[in-house]
């Protein structure tokens, strides 16, 4: 026998000893724990299982923590990513100091392609992911309690006042009233934004290549898209509005629909225009136009900005979506106490006063609580339950329809974050447009031009609305808006100046609420029967206690 035949029977005795010994040891072990559990009966079983039971929740804990981690590192790092590859872009398309004609020329002969512009992920909504932490989900069980609080005190005073329970909502009936005419109008409105735009692009794009007025050809369809943007979306509605004299909410649900699908249409033909420019350059002979089912898509999902696909879920959540139209439901009836309780008794013994400094200063100072209600209840109701419940129906997985606002110290970081969906649609179509179109250097006209749009569609919107001319929101946006954007900017850190944005916040819906409830009680109790131009313009709470006094 050799050296190695021994010393490979050796290692088989030694494995063979080990494995035995093993194995009395494992039966040593079972043995003593039956003793035990004999001894002990089944308390030491529960004792196991608790055990386990610990370790389990130990395990998903620090999971859950790790996923949370990971998630948040790699959010980050695809956010960085995406600023550098745009700070890299715009840099290389910004014009050299020696041949800026040249460059400008190629510029404006030159459009950016779509993916170069918003990267869509899958990403959850950021308050989805607070509420699994209790502390968070604490804060939002004291808005609840508040909303019951608003509701028993409601109640117990219609009991005392009235003798009985009182149950009427003639608040919120009014404020929906007509709602047929609503839903006609906003039928009409979805089906024209689904077939013209579609059939007019697709109709130039088809010809375009064959075309030999290519020029004559685009100016054509290019008028025909801009008169119905401006009289199919922009006049008959509002025409719509006024005629019919609908009520507020109404109104509301019929204007930001018709902006909603004016930046719709806007956004598709902005990003298909530039594929069909480059498809006369290739040798393809297939038309890049959307499929149908890809532009209906997109009227429906939460995003203004145009994509043929968008990173999708698997499944839908059905419970998850019923969760937030209750939520939404919520929302408006938390808004309806807040009006009930806090702003009709006020504004109801105001406007019997004589306008003045001190009036104009309690209300302001009264007005803060319910507006700061009301813009907690716009954000969560539209821009979380709402957008994240269509997001779910269409398994739209990008859902970062904002992000920390209330973080912000500097009101440039609250306008970037507090409404992603819009800001997306001023960044690429309005803020980038305006410099491609003139040049990098003028990106304070640009951002002038974006503050004067938005301010102007805003203000559009509640006057409409309201059925008065008062530019309130005009004036802070292009005055204080304008102001805070360069005071309060991106290099201002610390808490003290997330204070005074929340504290400019605070005061700014405070002004608003008090001046346009005034506004909305004058047009009411001092009516004019044969009003001016200038009676329109002219505020009416000025000098509707005067008046009436006359």
């Amino acid at each position: 026998m050799s050296d190695e035949e021994g010393r490979v029977l050796r290692s088989r005795r030694l494995i063979s000893k080990q494995s035995v010994h093993s194995e009395q040891e494992d039966v040593a072990r079972r043995t003593e724990g039956d003793r035990v559990f004999r001894s002990n009966g089944l308390v030491d079983l529960e004792h196991v299982i608790n055990r386990k039971m610990e370790m389990r929740k130990k395990a998903e804990h620090l999971k859950n923590e790790l996923m949370k981690e990971v998630d948040g590192h790699l959010n980050e790092f695809v956010n960085n990513l995406i600023e550098e590859s745009t700070v890299l872009e715009s840099m290389s398309a910004a014009p050299s100091s020696g041949n800026v004609e040249k460059d400008s020329n190629k510029l404006r002969g030159l459009r950016a392609p779509p993916e170069h512009g918003k990267l869509f992920v899958s990403r959850r909504s950021l308050l989805d992911e607070l509420f699994e932490v209790n502390h968070i989900r604490t804060i939002y069980h004291m808005f609840i309690a508040l909303l019951i609080l608003f509701i028993l005190s409601t109640l117990v005073v219609d009991c005392i006042d009235e003798g009985r329970l009182v149950l009427e909502f003639d608040l919120l009936v009014y404020a929906f009233g007509k709602f047929p005419i609503v839903i006609s109008t906003w039928l009409c409105m979805f089906l024209s934004t689904f077939i013209i735009p579609y059939g007019l692009f697709s109709t130039w794009a088809r010809g375009y290549r064959a075309s030999s007025h290519r020029s004559i050809r685009s100016i054509f369809f290019g008028i025909l898209f801009m008169m119905f943007q401006t009289l199919g979306l922009g006049f008959m509605p509002t025409y719509i509005v006024l005629h019919h004299d609908l009520p507020p909410a109404s109104r509301f649900i019929i204007i930001l629909e018709q902006v909603r699908l004016t930046m719709k249409a806007h956004s598709f033909v902005r990003e298909n225009v530039p594929r069909i420019f480059a498809f006369t350059k290739e040798k393809s002979s297939i038309v890049p136009v959307p499929q149908v089912t890809q532009y209906l898509y997109f009227l429906f999902a939460p995003t203004l900005i145009y994509r043929d696909n968008y990173p999708r879920n698997p499944s839908i959540r059905w419970g998850y979506v019923a969760t937030k139209f209750a939520q939404v439901l919520g929302c408006l009836f938390y808004a309806y106490y807040v009006f009930v309780r806090l702003c009709i008794p006020l504004f109801r013994n105001i406007s019997q006063e004589p306008f003045s400094l001190r009036v104009l200063v309690l209300c302001i100072f009264n007005s803060i609580l319910p507006g700061v209600l009301v813009l907690f209840l716009a954000f969560f109701a539209f821009l979380h339950c709402w957008l994240n419940a269509f997001a779910e129906m269409l398994r739209f997985a990008d859902r970062m329809f904002y992000k920390d606002w209330w973080n912000s110290t500097s009101f440039a970081n609250y306008y970037r974050t507090w409404n992603v969906v819009v800001h997306d649609w001023l960044y690429y179509y309005a803020y980038r447009d305006f410099l491609w179109f003139l040049g990098r250097r003028f990106k304070a006209a640009a951002m002038l031009f974006v503050f004067t749009v938005s301010a102007v569609v805003h203000e559009y919107a509640l006057g409409i609305c309201f059925g008065f001319f008062y530019p309130v929101l005009f004036i802070l946006f292009m005055c204080f808006g304008m102001l805070f954007n360069f005071i309060l900017h991106d290099r201002r850190r610390g808490p003290i100046w997330n204070v005074i944005m929340w504290t400019s916040l605070f005061l700014g819906q405070g002004v608003l609420i008090c001046l346009y409830s005034q506004e909305w009680y004058a047009q009411r109790h001092c009516p004019i029967n044969n009003p001016a131009f200038t009676d329109f313009l002219k505020p009416r709470s000025w000098t509707c206690r005067r008046h009436h006094e006359d």
